[in-house]
């Protein structure tokens, strides 16, 4: 029986295969050959032995190689006695994280880059690549330039911030010698209870899409075969349809149907690998059962065969390991590698031994694994060195990078901000605060560094971030630098636990600040979260603290008007507090320059213009997202039974107000009646009726009135962000495609149906007709 059953398996393999392949001959590749590169993989490989190759794919821990004795004495230092059995004994091809848990200045990181690559060079004549989780500037390095996080560059709403902001993080990178980073993140952050959601751009594909294409350009720059000089290589991640975890929590099994995750987990990565990424990292979950690092049909078939992508795929951490020792899809170590690299795992990011190597030259000596399967991966490795020059030169002088850090790239951080700090509430004008009105600021993310970077800063946690980012500001320094100290009155009230885990709260002294506000003309309360990250952040209660909430309550009940500052990783319920604020900024992890950017922006010295990228939840049981089937919004319906489906929400997708109003006008498009092939442009007049200048986001959605399968509610399909001067009006020009307008049907297939559409823009809206069904044959449109 088992024999007939491995046939089979065999036989479904084959025709998988095949088909793989006649979709990878019809599609042109991802990104182009380069002849040179492809001479020198080949030359490698046929003199490389099978523990070289295997090396290769193998990637460890720079702890495995650290001297901590040593590095007690004098800070970072390396073993040469581990280097000596990984790399040469071993020939490991990859090291990865921030050596003693904490961020290191760019020279430690130089010397000690230089020390592995050297020894890499000489022991195997192939160099390292060295990795580092740089998701919001310069993550793991001293003294460069935190952006805000994913989340907050997706309310933004301007890509070309979101470029810059990569290529500065990627020249910062640079000077410290790191050719590789583990972003950005396009993971959709669909589930506000999931602890990673602030790492991605939001809840809706197409913004991840495109802010994980502005990314990638920024990184690598213009070539992926030849990465500049101040570029590095990008890792798109985590893929794929991680943030929506059934139970909420991290690394916890989802259940995507198959057309969602065609149609929207997938977009980003499709479109990112388009465009030239060079390596994606796989999501650590489970989806209907299967470990998505065990899944051939998405590695193997989505990703390299059906896009003809030569990037590299490398797993997160140990994960080959958890599908024995977690998901037991395999009995033993030796058995999930096997499955792992057969379905199309490239580097195992092991990564604290290297049995990996072990187990794995077992496997193909045994047959178990095909050479050819080895052979494709070490290309792949291979590839990715070459394209970024690490054979020429495997490290590089430092000081030639003399921008790092520099007040040129504080100010992009700065605009990026102010840009992505959300006006959600703004009630009898009680924004922009003037000069001279003394002001209680409470609450426990009022002066902490921590709280407005988040976690992977200078720590995974975050949790360092008060002792390495003390050259910048806290809410409380930037307000009393803006308004003066002796108008500020900070008392806290509640405060986060010094030590122990990332929610604890010490005894509140809540009496205290509501004693303060007799003092104050206005109370600004900072609320929100400590930081955290991934696993340790999972939460059983969306809920806002109730020492916090009790806070707020007090302080409404003094009759000064209260503003809320909501800094937090994702949104936490707070509908028993909103209605007692008359202002409400949510600034997410805005990062080291976000409290210079609030006070900027409450004095009103820079205007609002960021829009919610998620839908933020009212209560903790009606969790939604803006693209919902009509189905779950149906309001009251009498009969046999009372149906109530009501899509109730704290605030939309989209949402944010500024201090100045736009008008919409002249919707128009130059195809009402279109095909799958035809592109479509869509102009609207944007007039700035204010007193203030300002930046507009300007969102462009779709209906699909009526389909084969329920259609999404609404569909943001494009968007441009516009500065006006007061009383300007400017044409925004927008282009879509027919087939953007296709979906997934029930049968996998894409399809653009015949029919209704409707274009909306603002409160304008204009009609469109497709003449003709079209059913896309391969896989992607």
């Amino acid at each position: 029986m088992k024999n007939l059953m491995k046939t089979a398996a065999a036989f479904l393999l084959g025709i998988q295969v095949c088909a793989c392949s006649q979709v990878e001959n019809k599609v042109s590749p991802a990104i182009p050959s380069d002849p040179e590169i492809e001479a020198n993989i080949r030359q490698w490989l046929k003199k490389m032995t099978l523990e070289e190759k295997i090396g290769q794919m193998c990637e460890i821990t720079i702890d495995v190689v650290t001297d901590f004795e040593a590095s007690k004495k004098n800070g970072f230092t390396l073993s040469e006695a581990k280097l000596d059995t990984v790399i040469g004994k071993y020939k490991v091809g990859s090291l990865l994280n921030v050596p003693m848990g904490i961020a290191q200045k760019k020279e430690k990181w130089a010397e000690a880059i230089r020390i592995i690559q050297d020894k890499s060079m000489k022991e195997i004549g192939i160099p390292c690549i060295y990795g580092v989780d740089q998701i919001h500037g310069t993550t793991y390095t001293l003294d460069g330039t935190m952006f805000p996080q994913g989340i907050n560059m997706a309310a933004s709403f301007n890509r070309e911030l979101t470029r810059k902001g990569a290529e500065i993080s990627a020249y910062e990178t640079r000077a410290c010698c790191i050719p590789w980073t583990y972003a950005p993140v396009v993971d959709l952050g669909r589930d506000p209870r999931w602890p990673r959601m602030w790492e991605n751009y939001g809840e809706d594909c197409y913004v991840n899409a495109e802010m994980g294409k502005a990314a990638v350009a920024g990184f690598q720059g213009n070539d992926p075969n030849h990465i500049g000089e101040y570029n590095i290589a990008a890792c798109m991640k985590h893929y794929m349809g991680y943030g929506v975890p059934v139970s909420g929590k991290d690394r916890t099994p989802s259940s995507i149907s198959r057309t969602e995750m065609r149609e929207k987990h997938f977009a980003p990565f499709m479109e990112a690998v388009r465009n030239g990424a060079l390596s994606v990292m796989v999501n650590s979950g489970v989806n209907e059962g299967m470990p998505f690092h065990a899944n051939r049909e998405l590695l193997t078939g989505w990703l390299k065969e059906e896009l003809n992508w030569d990037g590299m795929i490398v797993t997160d951490w140990a994960d080959i390991n958890n599908l024995c020792t977690r998901d037991h899809i395999a009995a033993s170590k030796k058995e999930a590698i096997k499955i792992a690299i057969n379905a199309g795992i490239d580097m195992s990011m092991v990564p604290y031994e290297v049995s990996f190597c072990t187990c794995l030259k077992e496997l193909v000596e045994e047959g178990e694994v095909p050479m050819s399967r080895i052979d494709d991966a070490v290309a792949r490795v291979l590839r990715l060195k070459y394209r970024l020059g690490l054979f020429e030169n495997p490290y590089w002088d430092i000081r030639k990078y003399d921008k790092f850090g520099s007040e040129e790239f504080a100010k992009v951080a700065l605009q990026a901000a102010e840009e992505s700090e959300i006006l959600l509430k703004n009630e009898n004008n009680v924004l922009p605060l003037v000069p001279g009105k003394k002001i209680l600021l409470t609450g426990p993310n009022a002066n902490s560094m921590r709280c407005l970077n988040g976690g992977w800063s200078y720590s995974w946690q975050g949790d360092q971030a008060d002792n390495c980012a003390g050259a910048y500001n806290t809410i409380y320094e930037s307000l009393c630098n803006k308004y003066g100290k002796e108008n500020i009155i900070y008392e806290p009230g509640v405060t986060y636990a010094a030590s122990g885990n990332w929610w604890e709260e010490n005894t509140p002294e809540i009496s205290k600040a509501v004693a303060a506000a007799s003092r104050a003309d206005v109370i600004v309360a900072c609320i929100g979260e400590n930081s955290y990250c991934e696993t340790p952040g999972n939460l059983t209660d969306l809920t806002l603290s109730a020492n916090q909430r009790n806070l707020v309550k007090a302080l409404s009940q003094t009759g000064k008007p209260v503003i809320l500052v909501l800094n937090q990783g994702r949104p936490r319920i707070i509908s028993d507090i909103e209605p007692l604020a008359e202002g409400i900024i949510n600034i997410m992890l805005p990062g080291n320059y976000g409290g210079d950017a609030l006070a900027n922006l409450m004095a009103g010295d820079a205007n609002f213009s960021a829009r919610m990228p998620f839908t933020y939840p009212k209560y903790a049981n009606a969790l939604a997202t803006y693209d919902y089937k009509p189905c779950e919004s149906m309001g009251q319906m009498n009969g046999n039974y009372n149906y109530d489906s009501v899509m109730d929400v704290q605030w939309s997708f989209g949402y944010g107000l500024s201090y100045t109003a736009y008008q919409y006008a002249n919707l128009k498009v130059d195809k009402p009646t279109f095909t799958a092939s035809d592109e479509i442009t869509v102009s609207v007049d944007v007039t700035n009726v204010g007193k203030m200048a300002g930046k507009e986001a300007v969102l462009l959605y779709s209906q699909d009135l009526v389909a084969s399968t329920t259609p999404d509610n609404i569909r943001l399909r494009n968007f441009e962000k516009v500065a006006l001067q007061p009383n300007e009006t400017r044409t925004v020009t927008m282009t879509i495609r027919g087939s953007d307008l296709a979906f997934v049907g029930y049968d996998g297939k894409w399809r653009l149906e015949a029919g209704d559409f409707k274009l909306r823009c603002g409160d304008q809206s204009a009609d469109l007709k497709c003449s003709e069904t079209k059913v896309w044959e391969t896989p992607n449109r």
